[in-house]
């Protein structure tokens, strides 16, 4: 089924302005809905079906294409940034025309990525009730004992909000630092930061090493690598196609 999504939203999954940029250009009149010139940013459209313009040039999506990248450590989840930092798209360039970050990694998180031009693919792995898994590895400052673990399991209240992870295994511990496994199924904003934050523990390194059935594997920082259909189709079996 095809969703409905503002217009300014739909320009961004689009791969054609960033959500700021395209609510400017509507307000402008600079964009056309099956001809018809729309200056509400929120007006609904399923952007695989409507004829959407710029400016007079058509904006449709091209081939359907899905990456799986190691985003660097230092390199913000953006498509531009104001603040002049690196972006996901500068590191894959011209690789990166048309396609959307499924989520985001912060700026000092490394790991897997995925980057699409399929919307609903992208809408259906973030969305909390289908309970996508994440894993990552995880370093924090001092040592996390058996019970504080028991805490992440159990859950903990942070910012009005309550978090919770699904695993946790310590892989190794000392008194200056502690490196664990840690499995989410929500993808609430910074909830690895947070859930530690909460126990007492400072996250020095984050890196997000399997979604689903997808995983990190030996890419290094900075590449990525083609997925088709069929491995997506294995590694979230629950998706319906």
């Amino acid at each position: 089924m095809r969703s409905l999504v503002p217009l300014n939203r739909a320009l961004s999954k689009l791969g054609i302005l960033s959500r700021s940029q395209a609510t400017e250009a509507i307000r402008a009149g600079r964009v056309r809905v099956n001809d018809t010139v729309v200056r509400d940013p929120s007006t609904l459209v399923v952007p695989e079906a409507a004829r959407i313009t710029l400016d007079g040039s058509p904006r449709r999506k091209g081939a359907w294409r899905t990456l799986l990248l190691h985003k660097p450590r230092g390199v913000v989840t953006t498509r531009r940034d104001p603040q002049g930092r690196k972006t996901i798209y500068d590191v894959i360039g011209n690789e990166g025309r048309g396609l959307i970050a499924v989520g985001r990694l912060d700026l000092a998180t490394s790991g897997l990525l995925l980057l699409t031009s399929d919307t609903q693919l992208a809408e259906w792995i973030t969305n909390p009730a289908n309970e996508v898994p994440r894993i990552y590895t995880v370093t924090v400052r001092g040592s996390v004992a058996a019970e504080e673990a028991r805490r992440l399991l159990s859950g903990i209240e942070s910012g009005g909000d309550r978090l919770a992870a699904s695993g946790v295994t310590i892989r190794k511990t000392s008194g200056r630092e502690t490196h664990l496994t840690l499995e989410l199924r929500e993808g609430k904003n910074k909830e690895v930061r947070r859930l530690f934050a909460a126990i007492g523990h400072e996250v020095t390194r984050l890196k997000r090493i399997k979604i689903g059935g997808l995983e990190l594997g030996r890419l290094e920082p900075g590449q990525w690598r083609e997925l088709s259909r069929q491995e997506l189709a294995a590694a979230f079996p629950h998706r319906r196609t």
